[in-house]
């Protein structure tokens, strides 16, 4: 009697940081892997059906420069035998769910594997931006000591509004709270399980935390509500003199009007780890000292890369093994698989 082939997975992208448990996968899975191509060759490939028979897809986020990104276009592409996809990271907006949702897809992404380095990565921004640290770090590097700085700020007894209090913001509040700021937060919804908001901080409404704020911090998923969320005129009701930090999705900031308001001095200075075009980044940010720029790097550590690549192979492994993933996104948690 001739055994069951195995099922298929499809690698995009590359394991650096668990590739033993990655090839363990073998045991129960045909394994194969795309580490180069373009959008048009995977389309036709989907098209001619050289991935038929698919049963789950594990994409790193850099997989993006082979595919595009997974809109509905590409989805409805993709083979009917697929019924998984496994995203390595906590943001998935390279991702329509809702297009996997419709054709049965389950999507599953890496939350809690990166709350400590992004938020660690707030914090250096944050920090970073209250002393305006690019001038003096430059002119040090070009002889000139503390070239033209002027005096920062010190983080205590200023008010923090965290946008945001999922497992990022609330690992960023726990390293804020050391620093005596005031914190406050808002979500869609108060946070209801107290352990979610470690630091008790206060929940605002979106425009008190605007108007209130001294440093605004944003955590947020990139989305249809949240993409644009801070323009012109959410910029003009804050204070004078805020500080801005992104690590988030820089889509949910304006970079125009964020440029606007550092060169009338509205906003103080800016810590950013990521970017509205990325990895193309505004020349007015680009060119102003009071803007200190990380290309986006807040997972970028052995052992937060190490973390997400397990989940990822942990969510491959329960969908080989029992049918389901171990961290589903919410579009696809009622997927019909």
């Amino acid at each position: 009697m001739t055994a069951s082939p195995k099922p298929i997975v499809l690698l995009l992208g590359e394991v650096l940081q668990a590739p033993t448990e990655w090839n363990a996968l073998s045991s129960l899975a045909e394994l194969r892997q795309i580490k180069t191509g373009t959008r048009e060759q995977f389309l036709s490939d989907c098209a001619s059906g050289v991935y038929d028979g698919i049963l789950a897809i594990s994409r790193t986020y850099d997989s993006v420069e082979l595919t595009g990104r997974f809109d509905r276009e590409l989805v409805d592409r993709l083979p009917q035998s697929l019924k998984f996809i496994s995203h390595n990271g906590a943001g998935y907006d390279q991702i329509d769910a809702e297009a996997c949702a419709d054709r049965g897809i389950s999507v599953s992404n890496t939350p809690g594997a990166v709350d400590a380095s992004t938020a660690n990565t707030a914090i250096y921004l944050l920090l970073g931006a209250l002393r305006r640290v690019h001038i003096p770090a430059t002119a040090l590097r070009a002889g000139q000591w503390r070239g033209s700085m002027g005096l920062g700020h010190d983080p205590e007894g200023k008010t923090l509004g965290i946008l945001g209090m999922g497992g990022i913001g609330a690992a960023f509040a726990l390293r804020a709270a050391p620093f005596d700021f005031h914190l406050q937060y808002h979500n869609r919804n108060p946070v209801q399980n107290p352990s979610c908001n470690p630091t008790h901080a206060k929940y605002v409404s979106f425009d008190e935390l605007l108007q209130t704020s001294d440093v605004i911090s944003i955590h947020l998923p990139l989305n249809d509500t949240t993409r644009g969320l801070i323009g012109r005129k959410e910029f003009a009701s804050m204070k004078d003199g805020v500080v801005i930090v992104n690590t988030a999705r820089g889509k949910i900031i304006d970079e125009e009007a964020l440029v606007e308001a550092l060169e009338q001095g509205k906003v103080f200075a800016a810590g950013l780890d990521v970017y509205e075009q990325e990895p193309q980044i505004h020349p007015g940010l680009m060119k102003n000292d009071n803007v200190v720029l990380m290309p986006h790097i807040g997972t970028a550590t052995v052992e937060t890369q190490r973390k997400m690549e397990l989940l990822v192979i942990d969510n491959v492994r329960s969908a080989l093994e029992n049918g389901c993933l171990v961290t589903p996104v919410a579009e696809t948690r009622n997927s019909k698989l």
